[in-house]
């Protein structure tokens, strides 16, 4: 049995998952993303009252799977249905989640990750707990498919009406009344096992063994006929009552009465013990199969805990959401696009941008200091990635090619832990960047180079950026070195350059800012002194 909730085809692996996700996360700033998700909402009447504690596997999940890129369209379209469904009907994801949990919690207890339960292995009470383990994922699984026959009808994706349709086909009615019936034929041993009486009952076996005699009067050819359990009235041993039955029934022909301290007990416990354990190892492959799709479920719906979750924080800021479309690699299109990590972080509605951006490979965005470019291309990054594992974005429209192969190259801030220059540093970072490059590649570069001269930084800038852009990968760079923004404007204006778009962080007459991206060819300045103006513009210099 397979979940199938984050792929068509196949369960979920680890794997390709992007080249240095440290990086991607800290440059984009994605673990407060992660924390978000993992923070559901307390409602009333549609208002939001309360913030929940942070789910931690809600959390990881939403890390691990976040940073793995999916590789094609339909896989995207394929989350985004489910996604859909999940928001039509969040009381029916929250509750699979939460029964998946509940299913998981009660197998920790029964020692799903003890290591030591091997060295129970062909004992009475590992045999116990495997009947507990049968039981509860027998139980388990009638509550999911009842869980999803109650919103069959409203679930349009392919993805969660699949998932009813394979649960149903593999765990029919059939095979649910015959394992609950299984259950209840070997409850007697549950029953004797652990000592315990229930309701003044007593849980008897009843075996019926079928055989031939050998020589020297030997049984052989044994053939399990029947096994049940009968529930009697419980009598304590040694009462009137209780002596009577058995001796009723040590008269009864064709049979053995275990009384206490007869030879034959030990024997006619091993019986019962190699019997059940017979039967329950019948279902062992039930077990394993089933085991496991009850961890994938549980994993697969965090992630969709943890996207409903990030909704519920973009209707809390008033941003814009929508699904994204794949497009060609070399356009990129959006309006409204909103930078989702600094409206949580400060609790604001950061101003949006719109970009159409078509038959290009190259970005370059320049621009007045404290113009918004470094949030601009934060929120280009953000969006990538929650489009490529299939999330929505927090804009009114966004379209883009998929890059699995996707980079973040920001300037870090010096630190002690540096063995070398800072130069050195991203050098070195741009360096193992190249030698994962490959096909559908992007990287973001904000404010690479500028920790040497203008002049040295240029030629770096462009000697890396032209050779990026002739090997087909898509570059997104913010940049304040000036010369080299200059010398790529003037080889496309001269035609020497094809596949290149500028855009300036817009700044008003009155140097105001508006955090806006234009189209513009590269200014000659960053308008430093509008900083310095404004810090001390309101100084009495005496």
């Amino acid at each position: 049995m397979k979940a199938h909730l984050l792929y068509d085809h196949k369960e979920w692996i680890r794997i390709k998952n992007y080249y240095d996700s440290r990086s991607i996360v800290q440059d984009l700033g994605l673990e407060t993303l992660f924390v978000a998700a993992a923070k559901g909402v307390i409602k009333e009447r549609d208002e939001i009252k309360a913030i929940t504690e942070e789910d931690l596997f809600v959390k990881n999940t939403m890390r691990q799977v976040m940073l793995v890129p999916l590789e094609s369209a339909d896989e995207i379209l394929y989350r985004q249905e489910i996604i859909r469904d999940c928001f039509a009907n969040e009381e029916f994801i929250c509750a699979l989640f939460d029964l998946s949990q509940e299913i998981l919690d009660k197998w920790d207890k029964l020692g799903r990750r003890d290591n030591d339960r091997m060295s129970m292995r062909n004992t009475p009470a590992f045999l116990v707990n495997e009947i507990h383990i049968l039981r509860l994922f027998v139980s388990g699984l009638s509550r999911i498919k009842s869980l999803l026959a109650i919103y069959a009808t409203r679930l349009e994706s392919r993805g969660l009406s699949g998932l009813y349709e394979r649960l149903c086909r593999e765990y029919p009615e059939e095979l649910e009344k015959q394992l609950n019936q299984i259950l209840e034929d070997i409850s007697f041993y549950v029953s004797a096992a652990s000592g315990t009486i229930e309701f003044d009952k007593e849980y008897k076996p009843n075996i019926v063994l079928g055989c031939t005699l050998g020589g020297g009067m030997k049984f052989e050819n044994l053939k399990l006929e029947q096994v049940s359990t009968d529930v009697r009235r419980y009598h304590a041993p040694g009462s009137a009552i209780g002596h009577a039955k058995e001796f009723m029934r040590s008269l009864t022909p064709n049979s053995i009465a275990a009384q206490k301290g007869a030879g034959v007990a030990p024997n006619i416990a091993e019986l019962e013990y190699q019997i059940v354990a017979y039967v329950v190892g019948c279902f062992a492959p039930f077990v394993n199969d089933f085991g496991d799709f009850f961890v994938q479920l549980h994993m697969q719906s965090a992630f969709y805990r943890g996207a409903v979750n990030l909704k519920h924080h973009l209707m809390r800021y008033d941003l814009p959401s929508c699904y994204p479309t794949v497009g060609a690699q070399d356009s990129l299109r959006f309006e409204n696009l909103k930078e989702f990590v600094m409206c949580i972080e400060q609790r604001i509605n950061p101003v949006g941008n719109t970009c159409d951006i078509r038959d290009k490979m190259l970005l370059v965005v320049t621009g007045a200091n404290q113009g918004g470019k470094s949030t601009f291309l934060r929120s280009i990054g953000i969006a990538q990635v929650m489009m490529q594992c299939g999330l929505p974005v927090a804009a009114v429209a966004y379209e883009s090619g998929i890059f699995p192969q996707f980079f973040t190259h920001f300037t870090r801030r010096e630190d002690s832990a540096m063995n070398s220059g800072r130069l050195d540093e991203e050098l070195n970072r741009m360096n193992q960047i190249i030698e994962h490059l490959g096909e559908r590649s992007m990287i973001l570069l904000n404010e690479s180079f500028a920790t040497t001269t203008e002049k040295e930084g240029s030629v770096i800038a462009y000697d890396i950026v032209r050779a990026l852009k002739e090997a087909d990968v898509k570059i997104l760079t913010v940049t304040h070195l000036l010369s080299f923004a200059q010398r790529m404007y003037d080889e496309v204006d001269t035609g020497m350059q094809k596949g290149v778009e500028f855009l300036c962080a817009e700044r008003l007459t009155d140097g105001k800012r508006t955090f806006r991206m234009i189209q513009h060819a590269p200014e000659l300045t960053s308008f430093g002194l509008d900083l310095f103006e404004e810090l001390v513009g309101g100084l009495e210099i005496s």
